[in-house]
């Protein structure tokens, strides 16, 4: 396991590491989860093995620090994963990020474009305010005190087994201030920056969780939008061999 500073207190931002060829694939977890846990098993196929691989957990998620005065924004976290890339030497990397680390993906890729020279979105957020349905958004709808105080509870007893067996990893208040977070979205928008990037770019969604909104715009711009047929919203998990083929191109 690996560390580096994230903010000018000394909060640690850490991430596992598989030795091999450059570039970096790194991979970015969504909200309430652990890269590791959710990519490790596709990273080790033999489509992908062989390159350096990082397992990076956000702020506030398994793990990393989880600190009490952080802001826990998609600019927030995009510049701990930055931290963490410097600290580890990357450059021209790989970044494979699943819905919220997706979105905070295609931020760092903004932000720091030296660092990334290749986006595997899966369902990503492209846009702020997501359907009340939506996971962050039934999240945000308590205040940040309530949801600490039972929010988080009734969460975890609402989500199934899946999520809840990493969301029970990530800090109340961390996970509430990054659904806050990612509502608010970023400005530019994803989508807007998305649509903007000059590298290479791909786009997964799952069959079952419906048209992706916006698909010919994000054609146009070059995105390659791949369905996976018989997948929802966790792609690596529905259909690993569609995800590995996603991931090496």
């Amino acid at each position: 396991m690996r560390q580096t500073d994230f903010d000018d207190r000394g909060s640690q931002v850490r991430w596992t590491e598989a030795p091999g060829a450059e570039p970096a694939r790194v991979y970015v977890h969504g909200l309430g989860a652990a890269s590791a846990v959710y990519h490790a098993h596709v990273a080790a196929r033999g489509e992908l093995a062989g390159r350096r691989s990082l397992f990076v957990d956000l702020p506030g998620h398994g793990i990393s620090d989880r600190p009490a005065d952080f802001g826990y924004t998609l600019e927030d976290h995009a510049d701990a994963l930055a931290a963490a890339l410097d600290a580890a030497g990357v450059r021209g990397a790989e970044l494979v990020g699943h819905s919220m680390g997706g979105s905070v993906a295609i931020v760092l890729a903004h932000r720091r474009p030296e660092l990334v020279a290749r986006l595997v979105l899966t369902e990503a957020n492209l846009d702020p305010d997501p359907p009340a349905t939506a996971g962050s958004s039934r999240i945000a709808a308590y205040g940040e005190e309530d949801f600490v105080a039972e929010g988080h509870r009734r969460t975890l007893d609402r989500v199934g087994p899946v999520w809840a067996a990493t969301m029970r990893l990530a800090d109340p208040r961390a996970l509430h201030r990054s659904a806050v977070g990612l509502l608010r979205g970023s400005r530019p928008t994803m989508r807007r920056i998305l649509e903007g990037l000059s590298v290479d770019r791909v786009y997964l969604q799952g069959a079952l969780s419906g048209d992706l909104g916006g698909r010919a715009a994000l054609e146009a711009a070059g995105v390659r939008v791949v369905t996976v047929p018989g997948a929802g919203h966790n792609v690596m998990f529905d259909a690993p061999d569609a995800f590995a083929a996603a991931v090496a191109g």
